[in-house]
C-alpha cells in the first residue's frame, strides 16, 4: 500500500503530502520527530510567503480591473458621441485632488497609458480592442490567482493538520479538519480516519508502557 495519496503541484506550489500512517512516513523520512516537525514548519513558512506574494498580486489585479473596464466605458463614451456634433465635457485630474473641465469635439483617436512612462495614440477601435483583450486577460489571471490561494490554504491545512498529529495536540480538532477536507474531495475519509486512529492508538500504546513501568517500579 502506498503511503501518502497521490497528489500533484500546481503551478509550482508543492502539493503536502497527506500521510496515511505517520510512523512508517517518518521512518521513510528517516528523521527524528524534532526534525520532522522543522521541515513541515517550513514549509508551513515556505506557503505564507508564497501567499503574500499571491495576495499583493491578487489585489493589484483586483484595483487593475475597475481601472480598465472605467477606460473602455470613456472610448465607448467617445465612439457613441461621434458624428453627433455634440461636444464631450469631462472633468479630467490635473493633479491629486485638483481637476479641470475639458470640452472634447469629435475625436477619432485616444492615448493609452502603457506603463513605464510611454503613452500611445490609439484609434477608438484599436483602443476598445486593446483594452478588452487586457481586460479579459486581467479576469483570466484574478481566476487563476484565486485558485492558486485556495490550494495554498488546503495544503497549509493539510500541513498543520499533520503537524498537531505529530505533536500529539488537539487530536479531535486535528479530526474535525480532516473531516472538513475529505468532504471538499481534497482527501479520503478513510484516510482521516486512519490519521486520528494512529493519533489514539499512539497515546494508549505510551499510556499502557507509563502504567506498566510504574507497576514494576512498585
Amino acid at each position: 500500500m502506498a503511503e501518502t495519496t497521490a497528489v500533484n503541484e500546481r503551478r509550482g506550489i508543492p502539493a503536502a503530502a497527506f500521510v496515511e500512517d505517520v510512523q512508517i512516513y517518518l521512518d521513510q523520512l528517516g528523521l527524528d520527530v524534532n526534525s520532522t516537525l522543522a521541515f513541515l514548519q517550513e514549509r508551513l513558512q515556505q506557503y505564507k510567503i508564497v501567499e503574500m506574494k499571491l495576495l499583493a498580486q491578487q489585489r493589484e489585479l483586483q484595483a487593475k480591473i475597475p481601472d480598465i473596464e472605467k477606460c473602455l466605458d470613456i472610448v465607448a463614451t467617445l465612439q457613441a458621441k461621434k458624428g453627433t456634433g455634440e461636444p464631450l465635457l469631462a472633468d479630467f485630474e490635473v493633479s491629486e485632488g485638483i481637476y479641470s473641465r475639458a470640452r472634447i469635439e469629435d475625436s477619432d483617436s485616444v492615448c493609452l497609458w502603457l506603463g513605464a512612462n510611454v503613452m500611445l495614440e490609439y484609434s477608438c477601435e484599436e483602443a476598445s480592442s486593446l483594452l478588452t483583450k487586457n481586460l479579459e486577460n486581467a479576469k483570466a489571471s484574478l481566476d487563476v490567482l484565486v485558485g492558486d490561494l485556495q490550494f495554498l490554504r488546503d495544503q497549509v491545512t493539510i500541513t498543520q493538520a499533520l503537524l498537531d498529529v505529530i505533536m500529539g495536540n488537539a487530536p479531535e480538532q486535528v479530526f474535525r479538519l480532516k473531516e472538513n477536507l475529505a468532504t471538499k474531495g481534497i482527501l479520503p475519509v478513510v484516510t482521516v480516519a486512519r490519521v486520528y486512529n494512529w493519533d489514539v492508538h499512539h497515546r494508549r500504546q505510551k499510556a499502557v508502557v507509563g502504567a506498566s513501568g510504574s507497576a514494576e517500579d512498585a
